[in-house]
């Protein structure tokens, strides 16, 4: 059973977070801002995982905590869901466009965090005023430390902001759906071990 449940709570942000990792991209987000509740809605879909998240924090001051402490808990969840790792592909990527916009993602569930995030390269319009591609790499940087997954996000061409991030976070899912599927009875590394 690739499930796994984790309750976060600081002075800042108090977040519950379980994940199915062979569910069906069924989700239930309770998340105070809204922009991020519906890109973590296209990655589940898309990542074909069960998603159940409540997130409250320190939105007097701004979403920093919140969006940070997500991808903590969120990659706490996945990495524990994954287990061993034994026998899953471990590196998955993918290629979505959204409109104008055209992302590509490429995961390696290494155990060895990096993250790599070229989206800065194009003016984009329309950003709302509550999410920023500034934040947007924030939630990356504890997404990719906490699942300890090595993490390329490169946005190829965009315009629209939404449509930007829209194609980023469904790429990621699909990158996901690919690296966590179950191909052999063996661990994905000639080392023996992955971290």
């Amino acid at each position: 059973m690739r499930k796994a449940e984790l309750v976060r709570n600081t002075k800042e942000t108090r977040i519950s977070c379980r994940v199915d990792l062979d569910g069906k991209g069924d989700c239930q987000l309770e998340i105070s801002v809204p922009f991020l509740a519906h890109m973590l809605e296209l990655f589940a879909r898309f990542a074909g995982i069960d998603l159940q998240v409540q997130a409250e924090g320190d939105l007097e001051i701004d979403i920093h905590h919140l969006n940070e402490d997500l991808g903590i808990v969120l990659g706490q969840a996945l990495s524990q869901a994954l287990g061993g790792k034994e026998g899953i592909r471990r590196v998955g990527f993918a290629y979505v466009p959204m409109d104008e916009a055209l992302s590509r993602v490429v995961l390696d569930l290494s155990g060895r965090p990096y993250l790599v995030f070229n989206v800065f390269a194009f003016q984009v319009e329309n950003q709302p005023k509550d999410y920023s591609i500034e934040y947007a790499r924030q939630f990356f940087v504890s997404l990719s430390s906490h699942l300890r997954a090595n993490l390329h996000i490169d946005l190829l061409r965009a315009k629209d902001f939404h449509h930007a991030m829209e194609s980023v976070f469904k790429a990621l899912g699909l990158a996901l759906a690919m690296a966590k599927e179950e191909i052999s009875d063996r661990l994905p590394s000639t080392k023996g071990r992955l971290d």
